[in-house]
Order: C-alpha cells, then sequence, then structure tokens
C-alpha cells in the first residue's frame, strides 16, 4: 500500500455520499418515469445494467448482501421495460441531476472539475480481476460533463471498493445477511431494526442471528461479542488494503489535494432530499 490506510478510508467517507446520490429521489424519479414499479426495480436496473442481461442468480452473487429472492423480485422483470444500455443512461442522467441539485454552486466550480480529473484517474486504474461489478462499470463510457464524470468516478471507486469488502467478508465466512447483522451492530442498532433486514421474516432473521451466536460473534442479548467486533474491524481493514490500489495512480500530494477538493463537495451531497 503506496498511501497509508487511514487516508485510503478517507476516500471512502468522501466518495460514498456522492456515489450514493444514484439512490436517492432525484434518481428514483428518472426510473419511475420510464416504467418502474418501485424504487427498487430501479435500485436493481440502475446497478446492474453494467452486467448486461445477466440472471437474477448472478446479480444476486455479485451484490452478494440480499437475502433470497429479494432480487428475483425485480431481475428479469426489469429488462421487459429498459434495455441494460437505456438503464446505464437513465442512471447516469438521473445521478448527475441530483449530484447537482445537491451541491448547487460547487457543480460549476474549478474545483469540482479537478477532483473528477483526479478521481476519474484513480477509478480507471485499479485492477478488475475478481472484481466483477466494477469491470462492468469500467466497460463503460466516462461522461465528458464534470458533475456526471465525478459521479461516475465515484461510483467506480465504491464498486472496485465494494467487491473487494464481498472478498473479505466471504473469506471471514461472513454471509451477505450476516454482514448487515454485524453493521447493524456496529452502528449501535439491534438487527432486528436496521432498515436493510429488518423486513425480513422473524425467523429467518432469527436463524441468521442464530449462527452469528454460535460462532461466539453474538452474544445471548443480541449485541456484539469482543471476537464479533474483532472480525468486524478485521474485515473493513482488511476492505481498506484492497481499495487501496485504486489510488496508487496518485502521488501523495494529488491524493491529498483530491481528498480536499472532495471534502466540500461529500459534505453537501450528504443532504437529504
Amino acid at each position: 500500500m503506496s498511501h497509508s490506510e487511514t487516508k485510503i478510508h478517507r476516500m471512502f467517507e468522501l466518495i460514498e455520499p456522492i456515489a450514493t446520490v444514484t439512490f436517492s429521489a432525484v434518481a428514483n424519479e428518472a426510473f419511475l418515469a420510464v416504467g418502474m414499479r418501485n424504487y427498487w426495480d430501479g435500485y436493481f436496473a440502475g446497478r446492474a445494467a453494467p452486467l448486461g442481461l445477466a440472471p437474477a442468480e448472478v446479480v444476486h452473487a455479485v451484490f452478494y448482501n440480499f437475502a433470497d429472492g429479494e432480487v428475483a423480485r425485480h431481475i428479469p422483470w426489469v429488462w421487459g421495460k429498459i434495455t441494460p444500455q437505456e438503464a446505464i443512461a437513465v442512471r447516469e442522467r438521473g445521478s448527475a441531476a441530483a449530484l447537482r441539485q445537491r451541491i448547487g454552486q460547487l457543480a460549476d466550480s474549478p474545483g469540482l472539475i479537478r477532483a473528477a480529473d483526479l478521481a476519474t484517474r484513480a477509478a480507471v486504474s485499479a485492477p478488475t480481476e475478481g472484481r466483477a461489478l466494477y469491470a462492468g462499470l469500467r466497460a463503460l463510457d466516462i461522461p465528458e460533463e464534470p458533475v456526471a464524470r465525478l459521479w461516475h468516478a465515484a461510483t467506480l471507486l465504491r464498486e472496485h471498493r465494494g467487491d473487494g469488502h464481498n472478498a473479505a467478508l466471504l473469506a471471514n465466512g461472513i454471509g451477505g445477511t450476516e454482514a448487515h447483522v454485524l453493521l447493524a451492530l456496529s452502528l449501535g442498532m439491534r438487527a432486528e431494526e436496521f432498515g436493510r433486514i429488518h423486513h425480513l421474516p422473524k425467523a429467518q432473521l432469527a436463524a441468521v442471528i442464530d449462527r452469528l451466536r454460535g460462532r461466539g460473534l453474538v452474544d445471548a442479548a443480541g449485541g456484539f461479542t469482543a471476537a464479533g467486533r474483532e472480525i468486524k474491524q478485521r474485515i473493513e481493514a482488511r476492505t481498506d488494503e484492497l481499495a487501496a490500489p485504486a489510488y496508487d495512480v496518485l502521488s501523495t500530494a494529488e491524493l491529498d489535494e483530491l481528498t480536499s477538493r472532495l471534502e466540500p463537495i461529500a459534505a453537501a451531497a450528504q443532504t437529504d432530499d
């Protein structure tokens, strides 16, 4: 790792709010306007589109952390309403509009253009081996418009890190729904309260928690054990290590500049719709 783990993790904190505007109301409206029935239709159509007409089983495997059957409620249905190529265009258009709306005057600043250029250099430089979703995104054209280009670069970096995170989870024997339980506990929440899994049938979620309890990662009350907290920290550290090669193309000065230029943009992007 040519940059410190602290700097790599800081980049994750900065690109996350920029990339995830794609899951906001503005971007969702763009998908509803082309025939999607609900938020999750647009989510799966947009995020899975770089994989082409992949069946639900493949999308489930690549996305890793959805419960059984959740992907199949939307794929392949969405491909009867929109092609992957159309979904890519809708997602880019809606995401750029959402980001521009959130960051206001920063959208037209020289700092954003410079940030987009530096982030794109990093985003297209990382290895693709074992990174299916990142590789699919790498095959897409890079937008020319600066706000769209910054969002695209942030999405590439996010999914590169996400592919690595899935590998770290797999290597530590943590399944997708189990990962949500550990994330909930790390945020100080009970698993049953966490938005990504609270809708699951009680018996299904209880079985997931019981598996973690059987491994000594969750205590009798449903909270973290020391071992659970340690494995969560180990996975996050390994995820940062696996994300680091994307930034090797940048010098220390360039990474520091990218960080400073992204900070006001990321802060503004976190604003709720």
